[in-house]
């Protein structure tokens, strides 16, 4: 699971922690995020982000909070939860022990030219969302820790924030669907039934 940098492959994390989901909800920010997350597998119950840059916690949040019985993920990298980190302190208020924030932080913003963020400068945002009043945060930098992380996930006693050190290499695009009406569609007949579209 480690990259030649030292630093955990991005995509095998999220195969170790979406391996045996059953129904978990994946919200996945927009980028890499979303395109690893298909590259796992497409499914229903995903709903990958093509734009709304810092909105994914809080879709997140939305979610968990509506679906109080379902476990949510929100995987999403250090740039876009950069743009969001108010939602910080609002998950934190909002305590929803059905919710848990993975950042894959590989330190740049991977769709714009590789630039570098502010987490490549020290900006420790597990240490923000532990100040914000999260319950629990991680670390996690080498595979041994992985497991640990996927446990906190599935175990429903959230909200929790881990922030995950990646390789910043590009990998091969697997791109899920584009349309957003669609993914909405599929993800609100995954949780609430065949008859979801009916329900306005």
């Amino acid at each position: 699971m480690l990259a030649a940098s030292g630093k955990l492959d991005r995509r095998e994390l999220c195969r170790a922690l979406l391996a045996d989901r059953g129904d978990l909800l994946v919200v996945a920010g927009l980028g890499a995020p979303a395109w690893d997350i298909t590259a796992v597998g497409d499914r229903a119950e995903n709903f990958p982000l093509w734009g709304g840059m810092g909105g994914a916690a809080m879709i997140g949040l939305g979610l968990a909070l509506a679906q109080p019985a379902r476990r949510v993920l929100v995987i999403t990298g250090d740039g876009e939860m950069l743009m969001g980190l108010g939602a910080l302190a609002t998950i934190a208020v909002q305590r929803p022990a059905n919710l848990s924030i993975v950042v894959q932080d590989n330190e740049h913003y991977g769709e714009t030219g590789m630039q570098e963020t502010h987490t490549r400068h020290g900006v420790d945002l597990a240490g923000m969302a532990k100040a914000a009043g999260f319950p629990r945060t991680m670390l996690v930098t080498r595979p041994e820790e992985v497991p640990a992380l996927r446990a906190a996930i599935h175990a429903g006693e959230g909200p929790l924030f881990a922030v995950a050190k990646v390789d910043p290499s590009t990998l091969p695009l697997v791109l899920p669907p584009r349309e957003g009406a669609y993914l909405q569609a599929r993800l609100r007949e995954a949780v609430l039934g065949p008859a979801a579209h009916h329900q306005l």
